[in-house]
């Protein structure tokens, strides 16, 4: 039987237990004499709290107790910047809806419930602060005004070339502005968890993460614990999307199991998720773009300012790679950018698939569609003209490393749908006739692309084991990978056992993959960034072929060991050197490498409503190669599926920073009914001479272009422009009636 594995689409190692429902999820975890915590949450977005009575609560029957901030050893904590309280006590501010008051630990989920409600809170009201441009302007109320006299926390400067010059340059100057929405992460398993006292007496939490190795220093600092105190497990996860790069519930768990000495069990309920965890950040930008009338870009000016709640998150890095992207996969001579990422009172901004560069392909893609617009030029050519290739220079003039794929995946995505090239010059498909006589067809293209792995300087690794089962004639009989990745269900354990499986020359079946548990697994780093295959693919390929030479000693000497062990720790800057942004020019060298897609639309917008549908789609993916068409295929789906939703229908709405969506009812995020009637991925395989195979990352990558597509499809149809989406139907409508 053939040992090639990596390219084939075989079962996800996974797949079977979630089908049969034998896998547990956190909240289908219970242990003997485990306690139920319910968080009491902040009643203002923004207010001093002044009094905090827990009497009431404490003297409920069957209330164990109710944890306040002077029960938590060290009480901040932060995935960066560590600004946030775990909980907020007598004398301190709470900064938006999803600050904690309290803990309320009791002997049953529903005796939490009612004992959290009788915990009484006194608050004196603070002025909100609400939009973000509103924030940075002088005299603004601060929300940390222990951290100075602003609330801007990042400004990033870029400065290529002259951009005076290249815009003057220009025969058509393009200026728009946009605003992005907040968006919800929709993660189906709600937060939840158990923490417990595990048997070595560590403070052990069985969760959902994604980064479980990064909880720990976070959770050790809060208890006041060495790090080896601190354990991390995390079992079956119902997606994540980057909302569970941050803790929601970790550090809570912790914290309850340390104080109690008994296990503790927390689940959120949909509401909790909606309105108490982060979302992805709106952008508010201006942009101007120059080119010439044969469609050569001049330069760009651009503002972006990012909106980042209540605490910094992760905001200062995905400020920093969309920043990076601001002008998209396009070489451009002169530049101007400055990106502003600032506080205010609304909900905590985090990551969300894309990190950053989604909102920034929206506006760059929407840049080009208008160019060609007023260029008169089909939408592929112009973008042809300035695409990257291999050498091109970028935004912070940086050289693109080898393995571009944007062209090859433009050119083959536009193709399938229905272009045809002659002599250089691109001709758009005939739509047809409408459905209905108030139907209007419209097709429009967009690319993208993004970074894998951590970026302008970050000492991005991974650590990846393997054990090899040897059998008596020394061959191999099973594979373990250990691996601390965890599988948020984009397919990391599958894609690491296929490699495993073709590093190793074994069956695919032979070969299976740990459990993220920080006791055993060495940390293979976050599961964001696109980054798994990359980084923990290179890591783990390098300690199969350790572990080959060691088998071979072992056979040549003759010992008669069945077993095999070997590590390896891969750096991605051991390959290619990152550097962080100048602070005057913003010129560096950002990224590792690169994933990257090009997506077309044909949409049916109705002329009476401005009701949208996608008719088809067709997504062309640079994956560099493919370790697992199939997942592939689910990856680019679901990725549309969630730009479809950003692109027509989902909105979370706060009015002075009171959340309105608060349920998930009130959030509409796109059914099956909803995506395209057909749907077309086409695969291209450009390889990255770093990536193990050739392989470069794909998760995020099938999100970015996809709103766009549609939205510039959307006035192919009907000739208006939504530059502040989603383009629901009423907005839609709106703009048909003011043109």
């Amino acid at each position: 039987m053939s040992t090639r594995v990596v390219g084939q689409s075989v079962p996800k190692k996974d797949a079977a237990t979630k089908v049969r429902g034998s896998r547990k999820f956190p909240q289908d975890f219970n242990m003997e004499g485990q306690l139920h915590a319910k968080v009491v949450w902040s009643e203002h977005p923004h207010a001093r709290v002044t009094k905090i009575d827990v009497s009431q609560a404490e003297a409920l029957p069957g209330v164990v107790k109710v944890i306040t901030a002077e029960d938590v050893p060290v009480n901040e904590y932060g995935i960066i910047i560590p600004d946030q309280p775990v909980l907020v006590g007598e004398g301190d501010k709470v900064r938006w809806l999803g600050d904690r008051i309290a803990i309320v630990v009791a002997e049953s989920e529903d005796t939490a419930r009612k004992a959290r409600r009788l915990v009484q809170v006194e608050y004196e009201p603070l002025p909100v602060v609400s939009d973000p441009r509103e924030a940075m302007k002088p005299g603004a109320p601060l929300v940390h005004d222990e951290r100075g006299d602003t609330n801007v926390i990042r400004h990033i400067k870029i400065r290529k070339g002259d951009w005076r010059k290249g815009l003057a340059e220009a025969d058509v100057v393009v200026e728009s502005y946009y605003i992005t929405p907040y968006v919800e992460h929709v993660y189906m398993q709600p937060d939840a968890g158990i923490g417990y006292i595990d048997d070595h007496e560590r403070v052990t939490v069985n969760s959902a993460a994604q980064w479980a190795g990064h909880d720990i220093p976070q959770i050790a600092h809060m208890l006041d614990l060495p790090q080896d105190q601190v354990r991390m497990i995390v079992p079956a996860i119902g997606g994540a999307f980057g909302g569970r790069e941050d803790m929601h519930i970790q550090h809570v768990l912790a914290l309850c199991a340390y104080l109690l000495r008994r296990p503790v069990k927390m689940v959120f309920d949909r509401s909790e998720v909606m309105t108490r965890t982060g979302k992805r950040h709106p952008y508010y930008v201006k942009y101007r773009t120059g080119a010439t009338s044969d469609g050569k870009l001049t330069g760009v000016e651009i503002e972006i300012v990012a909106e980042v709640g209540g605490y910094a998150s992760t905001s200062v890095p995905v400020i920093e790679a969309g920043t990076s992207f601001a002008a998209g996969p396009y070489v451009v001579p002169n530049a101007k950018v400055d990106a502003y990422a600032v506080y205010t009172n609304n909900a905590v901004t985090m990551a969300m698939r894309g990190f950053g560069t989604t909102q920034s392909a929206f506006i760059y893609e929407m840049q080009m569609s208008k160019l060609a617009d007023a260029l008169g030029m089909d939408p592929v050519e112009l973008r042809m003209k300035n695409l990257f290739q291999d050498g091109s220079i970028g935004l912070t003039g940086h050289e693109m490393p080898e393995g571009v794929g944007i062209r090859e995946a433009l050119r083959q995505a536009a193709l399938a749908g229905g272009w045809k090239e002659e002599d250089g010059r691109w001709i758009r498909p005939d739509l047809g006739p409408p459905s209905a006589p108030h139907k209007r067809p419209g097709i429009a293209v967009a690319c993208g692309l993004k970074n894998v792995g951590y970026s302008f300087g970050s000492d991005d690794k991974s650590t990846v084991g393997v054990q090899l089962a040897l059998d008596e004639s020394g061959r191999i009989a099973r594979v373990t990978v250990q691996t601390a990745a965890c599988d948020v269900g984009m397919g990391v354990q599958t894609a690491l056992a296929q490699m495993a499986a073709e590093a190793l020359s074994v069956d695919y079946n032979q070969v299976r993959v740990s459990m993220a548990d920080t006791a055993s697994a060495p940390d293979s780093g976050s599961s964001s960034a696109s980054r798994h295959v990359w980084i923990s693919g290179n890591a783990l390929v390098r300690a199969c072929q350790d572990a080959l030479r060691k088998r071979d000693e072992i056979l040549m000497a003759e010992t008669g060991e069945t077993f095999v062990a070997a590590e390896h720790e891969f750096r991605g800057l051991s390959v290619r050197e990152t550097k962080p942004y100048d602070p005057e020019t913003g010129m560096c060298v950002p990224h590792f490498s690169y994933g990257y897609a090009s997506q077309i639309a044909l949409v049916e917008v109705d002329s009476e409503t401005g009701e949208t549908e996608v008719l088809k789609f067709w997504a062309a993916q640079d994956v560099g190669k493919a370790v697992n068409p199939e997942m592939v295929r689910g990856q680019a789906g679901g990725g549309v599926h969630m730009g479809l939703g950003y692109a027509l229908t989902e909105e979370y709405i706060q009015q002075e920073g009171v959340a309105k969506t608060r349920h998930l009812s009130d959030y509409y995020i796109p059914t099956v009914m909803d995506m395209p009637r057909e749907f077309t991925l086409v695969t291209v395989e450009v390889p990255d001479p770093t990536g193990p195979f050739g392989a470069k990352g794909v998760g995020e990558m099938t999100t970015l272009p996809t709103a766009p597509a549609i939205i510039s499809a959307i006035h192919d149809a009907v000739g208006v422009w939504i530059d502040e989406f989603p383009a629901t139907a009423e907005r839609v409508w709106r703009a048909m009636q003011k043109k």
